[in-house]
């Protein structure tokens, strides 16, 4: 989320101040920041999917 959020400060201010410099600094780190989200993500729908799959192997038949 820091990236993210560091990144669109970046392009707000590079937008106030007309800063085509500082808008396309910005772009790379929220990027960065919605890949991290993404993986995070997909991790946490990977790792809801073992433990589902484990506790039904528990389960007596």
């Amino acid at each position: 989320m820091a990236n993210e959020a560091l990144g669109k400060a970046k392009q707000g201010v590079g937008s106030v101040v007309g800063s085509e410099k500082l808008k396309s600094e910005g772009a790379a780190p929220e990027l960065k920041g919605d890949a991290q989200k993404l993986s995070g993500d997909a991790k946490n729908t990977t790792k809801e999917a073992v433990d589902k799959t484990a506790d039904a192997l528990k389960k007596p038949l």
